[in-house]
């Protein structure tokens, strides 16, 4: 009998890709120099896990890219899917509608805020970004205030990556090689020295949206057409409104006829604990932009909610009743394959009671994150509801090295986390169990201690 142990069985690593398979896709934001010499393959997933080419599980903490929040592979929403294929694979949202399209519409309406009552569709959170200022410009062209273009966003905001998105956004690296974008001010952000380490909502910073007022006084309030945030903004860092701050802009904008355009993109379906970020701080905008939870990241989706008064604007100053309102859309608005998808998504979202289960777990994961609270290169600790980040400290010049370091310690260890900037940031599944949030957090720990 031999003494030897069997030798293992390399045969599921025939499979994997050569250096050259991956050149051909350039991948976005990748440093795509590393990865192809060091890829990170998924091949498929299933609740909260997604399953690598080497057959390693790996608990997804990010909800996929803040989308997959009611967990992967979710049955009720791929049979509808596959259903809706089947039926009806294209049809065009120019001058022809398919039937799904307003059965969305009409879940979407029903699910936000009141007075949101028009529902646009795009295919991403970029386009939803785009077309909101779009939709705000010539808003206010139709009603005779032409003047009114400079948008208003905010330091560490994301809006995605299109122009308009790019320009409103506040986070420098997606800005600096690309040059001149839209006419744009900025509003400080609000993480503030003496916030840090806050559980939740922070005391301090709800003045920073007087700033505002001082942005109005610059331009004057006929040169501005909106003020465009995140509610609490996701990819910037987990940046949480200070107690009072978004009520202030909202009455601010109202006090000089500025809209108020919301990017809930991150927050919107459940991730705050709430259905809407509008709902969870009691404010609600004039445009509100939608995506990633719409169809569970399933499939591309997005949408532009709209207050009524905004929607009447375009009737009733198009001339003859057949003429296009509002000249823009996409081939792909209201995609009938999307369309099943977020019908399905939504009937998930409030069968399963998805915000109640965000809402139970919260507190717990607010515990955990905190207990990070003291460990080495941990500047800054911020949550809200099932979203958190941790600030790192800068290896010497280099901001974005630990972050990225400890994103592949976790990685190897079976956790996906997000490094974004000099923060890592978290986002796990809704029907997460406290069991994978403590394991979640201690693969952080150890990644974060063993990171020089």
């Amino acid at each position: 009998m031999s003494m030897h142990p069997p030798a293992p069985d390399l045969s599921a690593l025939d499979d994997l890709p050569s250096r050259a398979s991956l050149e051909a896709f350039w991948m976005p934001y990748t440093g795509n120099r590393f990865f192809k010499d060091n890829p990170l393959i998924v091949t498929s997933a299933e609740g909260c896990y997604l399953t690598t080419q080497e057959g390693n599980r790996v608990y997804d903490g990010l909800s996929g890219l803040w989308c997959t929040g009611m967990g992967h592979g979710r049955p009720e929403i791929i049979q509808a899917v596959a259903k809706g294929i089947q039926k009806l694979d294209f049809s065009p949202s120019f001058q022809v509608g398919n039937d799904l399209a307003f059965k969305v519409a009409n879940k979407v309406k029903a699910l936000t805020p009141e007075g949101l009552d028009y529902v646009f569709f795009t295919n991403s959170g970029s386009e939803a970004a785009d077309t909101a200022l779009k939709m705000a410009r010539a808003y206010w062209r139709q009603k005779g205030q032409g003047t009114k273009t400079r948008f208003i966003g905010r330091t560490r905001g994301y809006h995605g990556v299109n122009y308009g998105g790019m320009s409103v956004g506040g986070i420098g690296p997606n800005r600096k090689l690309f040059g001149q974008g839209l006419e744009v001010d900025h509003l400080p952000h609000t993480c503030l020295a003496q916030n840090r380490f806050t559980k939740g909502l922070p005391e301090h910073g709800a003045e920073l949206a007087d700033t505002l007022e001082d942005l109005v006084a610059l331009h004057d309030a006929s040169n501005i057409a909106a003020v465009i945030v995140e509610p609490m903004s996701g990819s910037g860092g987990v940046v949480i409104p200070p107690k009072g701050y978004l009520n202030k802009l909202r009455a601010i904008c109202d006090k000089h006829n500025i809209l108020l355009i919301f990017d809930e993109v991150i927050t919107g379906f459940g991730r705050t604990g709430h259905a809407f970020g509008a709902d969870a701080f009691g404010v609600t905008p004039d445009i509100m932009t939608l995506a990633k939870g719409l169809t569970n990241g399933c499939v591309p989706m997005g949408a532009v909610v709209s207050s009524n008064e905004i929607y009447q604007t375009f009737m009733q100053n198009a001339g003859a009743e057949y003429n296009t309102e509002f000249p823009h859309g996409y081939t792909y608005s209201a995609h009938p394959v999307a369309c099943a998808a977020a019908l399905a998504a939504i009937d998930v979202f409030e069968t399963q009671k998805m915000v109640e289960k965000v809402a139970a777990l919260a507190p717990y994961f607010e515990q955990q994150i905190h207990n990070l609270k003291g460990l080495k290169h941990v500047t800054d600790i911020r949550n809200f509801g099932l979203a958190g980040a941790l600030e790192i400290d800068t290896f010497g010049q280099e901001p974005t090295k630990r972050p990225f370091e400890i994103f592949r310690r976790c990685w190897d260890a079976g956790m996906f986390v997000r490094c974004g900037g000099n923060t890592i940031q978290l986002a796990p599944p809704f029907i997460s169990t406290k069991e994978q949030i403590d394991e979640l957090f201690n693969v952080l720990s150890d990644a974060i201690n063993a990171t020089q």
